[in-house]
């Protein structure tokens, strides 16, 4: 089994990576340590040239971002900032339909029986239905886009190929640097707790699921 790793680098990133290999997995990992740019439209071509005739059983997203550069969440719509929020949906939206695009294809194809998943990770905050706090406006907002992305994509790849499954994944409050500062004072997860939880949903998707939206316990969260 092959899996193509977006992210590897990163906290939840490395954990999925050690947890596959340590299941046998062959794991490709593409991140920013080795040039790979999620948000540079050039960057995620070339990667995706590079590799070629490589086809995968698994394609995940570990990339992401609660703030970029200096600034922190808002708090407010008076704080909202366009050159903060263009790079929060660079990142977080924009960068999932460019890694659709290029890598998609790669997805492995069985004519019988098979199965092929591509689960890029979003985030409860993402939901509108489930929005009651309002606040961290590009974040939530980045996410949701990511996630009507990944739905309409879902809908598209299905069309072509029938065992493929395109779902995006909350996986809880991990303690990473993405969230250092910001994690409440319970149900944080490890980045490895994280990633063995969201293996096992993995595994338990079928075709079926494909177009949906799941936390790390498998349960469906609001659009």
């Amino acid at each position: 089994m092959k899996a193509l790793i977006l992210g590897r680098t990163g906290g939840i990133g490395s954990a999925f990576s050690a947890r596959l290999e340590a299941s046998g997995w062959d794991v490709t990992g593409l991140s920013r340590s080795d040039g790979f740019d999620l948000t540079d439209q050039g960057s995620v071509a070339r990667a995706a040239e590079r590799l070629g005739k490589a086809r995968f059983d698994l394609i995940l997203n570990a990339t992401g971002a609660l703030t970029v550069g200096e600034g922190s969440p808002e708090k407010t719509i008076r704080a909202v900032e366009a050159s903060a929020m263009a790079a929060m949906f660079a990142l977080n939206a924009t960068g999932v339909a460019l890694a659709l695009r290029y890598f998609s294809p790669l997805l492995a194809h069985r004519r019988e029986g098979g199965r092929a998943v591509f689960a890029s990770l979003s985030a409860r905050v993402g939901s509108i239905g489930d929005n009651r706090l309002g606040g961290w406006i590009g974040y939530r907002a980045a996410k949701a886009a990511q996630n009507q992305i990944i739905r309409t994509a879902a809908i598209e790849i299905a069309r072509q190929h029938r065992g493929a499954i395109v779902v995006a994944l909350h996986p809880g409050t991990v303690a990473t640097r993405l969230s250092a500062g910001y994690q409440p004072r319970h149900a944080v997860l490890t980045p490895d707790q994280s990633a063995a939880a969201l293996l096992e949903v993995i595994a338990g998707l079928s075709p079926a699921d494909t177009g949906t939206f799941r936390d790390w316990r498998g349960e469906p969260v609001p659009w």
